[in-house]
């Protein structure tokens, strides 16, 4: 494998001043070559610096690729170091067995599927009610994967909301939940309270707020909340009756659950026949993946594009731009899914990486981000990779003009991307603008695009409930993709571990109370924070 890496390094090198422009010149059919479709979606990765060579050299990268994939859908334990299965593909499964350990894992995962699907339904038709009467609002409390997925999805899937409105609540700082709760009646309200161990000290502390301030409205407060845990024991104490707790196995990360019952705040906003079709739609992507050749295999391929940038060109961030507000979270759902999944610096055999791991991933849609960081993007030191999303068809016919601009602004900026402004051409604008001398000189260099700036663009069909699985099956399988070029296990997340054990510690020093072991920084830090609050 080192070899396939030097390779591919050497040919970077090679490539010297090469500009993309100059490979669509030399070879016309690139545009189609370097494009893929699958199932309704196409992934043209023709706006970068891959050509025939570096294509070749990726793929062969990707050789371990189909015996792992196998691995993970069989149900072997590809998470070595909690000793678990990796089966989040098993939520979306429609046919068919998934062993683990000789057992037949579907079963269980169709009757779950059933109890979420029949609890929903009776909150949306009424025959779960509120003390106060129909369930008009939903909180779903959690964090990390317990919020991220469920929050992007419902404001992704907004146009097939038809149950009762949905809020979220993650952060521990009072003023999320306070905000959320503000305007809402406590009679008419569902809490769902996700955390797998019933004991993730930020959703605790915000699920005991809500039931506090339930309390003060209603007789039973426990009647009104659902629990998204395995914990029953746990649940049970909350006074939360086992009929309304959805639990799910150890080898479903928190990132990858919103399949399962995390997805239980979506499946009541869009109801289950849509979140079925959710479902069917991740579904179809794994089929894909398992299937497709390695040469024509979205998840792949994006894996590839990914490692090419970030690994051989060293960009060391990729921005997601969906040009589609309704995916506005989208960017932070990926954050985590890549940052926690393939954050690493040692390798499965525990030994240190000889390779960047995982690049920062951020972004925001479309076109709210051109008057924001696209400055930088086009004109900053730093190149920094671009993921588009392109809906071909938005939602409400009415604004189809609105959706045509926002097409032409997604393509318009991939093509500024890569060819930019030359000093000349800036120099002929700005001397139609009747600059002459020193100031022409200086006023044009301010209005130069350096361009040769890679991008990527995905097109879906139209933004639905069926796509948006696509989509997220499609990042889930590209971050595993790259875990298993770069020998790292994708889905552990020991680097959350750490901060969450010393807050346990500093919070008696912000009491007063002893708590030894900490730096001088941290005790100043904490003497002043206690000064302030008298």
């Amino acid at each position: 494998m080192s070899d396939i890496w030097n390779r591919l390094k050497d040919h970077r090198k090679s490539q010297g001043a090469q500009r993309i422009e100059a490979l669509f010149e030399a070879d016309p059919s690139r545009a189609s070559t370097f494009s893929t479709s699958a199932e309704g979606l196409v992934f043209d990765w023709s706006k970068t610096l891959i050509d025939a060579r570096a294509r070749d050299l990726l793929l062969e990268l990707a050789t371990p690729v189909p015996a792992r994939r196998e691995a993970m859908f069989s149900g072997e334990r590809i998470n070595e170091t909690e000793d678990r299965a990796v089966l989040h593909t098993a939520l979306r499964n429609f046919g068919g067995s998934v062993m683990v350990d000789g057992q037949d894992v579907m079963p269980e995962v169709r009757r779950t599927h059933e109890r979420m699907r029949g609890f929903a339904n009776a909150v949306r038709d009424g025959s779960f009610a509120g003390q106060g009467g129909r369930i008009t609002d939903v909180i779903n409390i959690g964090i990390g994967g317990s919020d991220l997925g469920p929050a992007m999805a419902v404001r992704a899937l907004a146009p097939w909301h038809d149950g009762p409105r949905v809020h979220f609540v993650s952060n521990v700082d009072g003023a999320d939940i306070a905000d959320t709760l503000k305007g809402l009646d406590p009679a008419t309200t569902l809490v769902i309270v996700a955390s797998k161990t019933f004991t993730t000290i930020e959703t605790m502390t915000n699920a005991r707020t809500a039931l506090d301030w339930m309390s003060k409205s209603v007789a039973q407060p426990a009647a009104q909340f659902a629990a998204l845990s395995s914990a029953v024991g746990r649940t049970a104490e909350w006074g939360i009756d086992e009929s309304r707790v959805f639990g799910f196995e150890d080898w479903v990360g928190g990132r990858y659950s919103v399949w399962g019952p995390i997805g239980l705040s979506l499946m009541i906003a869009i109801g289950p026949k849509q979140f079925d079709r959710f479902l069917a739609g991740g579904a179809e992507m794994d089929q894909h993946f398992r299937q497709a050749p390695l040469a024509e295999n979205l998840p792949v391929l994006l894996a590839l594009v990914g490692i090419w940038h970030h690994q051989i060109c060293g960009y060391g961030t990729r921005a997601v731009l969906p040009y589609d507000n309704r995916l506005a979270r989208l960017p932070a759902y990926l954050q985590q899914l890549e940052m926690e999944s393939n954050g690493k610096r040692v390798s499965m055999d525990g030994s240190d990486l000889t390779l960047p791991s995982g690049p920062v991933v951020w972004g925001e849609p479309g076109t709210n981000g051109q008057h924001a960081f696209y400055q930088l993007i086009h004109q900053g030191t730093a190149v920094v990779p671009c993921e588009f999303i392109i809906a071909a068809q938005g939602h409400e016919p009415e604004l189809a003009h609105h959706h045509l601009l926002l097409i032409a602004n997604c393509l318009a900026q991939s093509e500024a991307l890569m060819r930019g402004r030359s000093l000349d051409e800036a120099l002929e604008i700005m001397r139609a603008k009747g600059l002459t001398g020193a100031e022409l000189e200086r006023q044009a260099r301010h209005r130069v695009f350096p361009g040769n700036r890679p991008s990527t663009t995905l097109l879906i069909p139209e933004l639905s409930p069926y796509t948006l699985g696509q989509i997220v099956a499609l990042y889930e399988h590209r971050v595993f993709v790259e875990g298993v070029i770069l020998g790292i296990n994708s889905f552990d997340q020991w680097g959350v571990e750490l901060g969450k054990e010393l807050a346990l510690k500093v919070a008696p020093l912000l009491e007063g109370k002893p708590s030894p072991g900490h730096d001088p920084s941290t005790e100043h830090l904490a003497a002043l924070i206690r000064a302030a609050r008298g």
